[in-house]
């Protein structure tokens, strides 16, 4: 019996052996074939990365990209909208509120799927209303394979790694928004973030979201000095540390741990820029003031004058669309969400008719 059971334990780990060996020859030749292992839902697949349309959108243009100054938001999911590059009313108004609030600012919003052109054929697009309302947004394509090219990233997303994650989309955007910021400085800016004030003349920065955490949603780099050193940092981190079974760990892990190398401190209330060497860690307010667990008070209307106050000193705020996906804003309502969209993305309110 003992025999039996080994003999039964040996042929196990040689099937498991030969499964995860597939699962990685699969990895190094078609990214495809590691998607099918490892992918979680449709929501999540990136096979759009690979695909091609007849009229896609414009590819980005290095050449013509206004380095540490510009402002970059990414689209990495892999829907369309009527066959054309799409925002949603929310993604939109975060589009919107760069651009108005940073006239100065060229604001890019990147697609990796090569979509076609927003369906000038629907006036109630939202992507199309700001694209006509502020000359300085742009919509471009990135091919993903050779946006990895010459970068710290380039065998690495080779090998399949990001393809493998239970999470491809969401490491998607945690891995393009430091790679387009070591390539071009500026600020990166996630689609679910409201510029309430101008960013202009600052660079270097990022937010802490607690006492603990420096946040992702919000990041500068320059492309040169300090700037270029922590983007630099931040690759060489995902490469070392990319964890593809961990929803977080490759958004704002990265530039915690970045930080507090570069600060030589353990604690985000050390990051100060004297011990940061110049690079500015703001304060929860300033990107975050609501914090993720109390997303709500963003939708409740009753409690909107508080509310409201502590969004005073803020240059941005995060609304947490992870969980505020589902909640309605009735336009015209007292709701705090509502009252910050109707002033800093205000063409997207208009046009959203009765909820936003």
């Amino acid at each position: 019996m003992r025999l039996l059971r080994t003999r039964r334990g040996a042929t196990w780990l040689l099937v498991s052996g030969l499964f995860v060996l597939l699962v990685l020859l699969g990895i190094a030749s078609d990214q495809r074939t590691a998607f099918l292992f490892f992918g979680r839902d449709a929501q999540d697949n990136i096979y759009c990365y690979l695909d091609t349309v007849d009229n896609p959108i414009e590819e980005l243009d290095p050449k013509q990209v206004v380095k540490d100054t510009s402002i970059f938001f990414h689209e990495t999911s892999c829907h369309t909208k009527a066959g054309g590059a799409y925002l949603n009313k929310r993604q939109a108004c975060a589009v919107e509120s760069a651009a108005m609030m940073n006239p100065r600012a060229q604001v890019y919003v990147l697609y990796p799927s090569p979509l076609s052109q927003p369906n000038v054929s629907l006036p109630a697009d939202p992507l199309f209303n700001i694209i006509n309302a502020y000359s300085n947004v742009h919509v471009r394509h990135l091919n993903a394979e050779r946006y990895f090219q010459g970068s710290p990233l380039e065998e690495w997303y080779k090998s399949g790694y990001l393809q493998a994650s239970q999470y491809p989309r969401s490491h998607a955007s945690d891995l393009f928004r430091y790679l387009t910021l070591w390539k071009f400085g500026g600020i990166y800016l996630d689609l679910d973030v409201v510029v309430v004030k101008s960013f202009e003349d600052e660079v270097n920065f990022a937010g802490a979201e607690s006492s603990e955490d420096v946040a992702a949603g919000v990041l500068s780099f320059s492309t040169k000095g300090l700037g270029r050193k922590m983007a630099t940092e931040c690759l060489l981190d995902l490469k070392k540390n990319f964890r593809g079974n961990d929803w977080g760990y490759n958004g704002p892990g990265v530039i915690t741990r970045v930080l507090k190398n570069t600060c030589n401190v353990e604690k985000v209330t050390d990051m100060t820029p004297e011990n940061c060497k110049g690079f500015r860690v703001f304060p929860p307010e300033a990107f975050y003031p609501i914090p993720w667990r109390a997303w709500k008070l963003y939708f409740d209307a009753e409690k909107s004058e508080s509310t409201m106050k502590q969004l005073e000193n803020s240059y941005a705020i995060h609304v947490w669309n992870k969980f505020s996906i589902t909640a309605n804003v009735t336009v015209g309502s007292n709701q705090p969400y509502g009252l910050v969209a109707s002033k800093y993305c205000p063409v997207t309110y208009a046009n959203s008719v009765s909820v936003f």
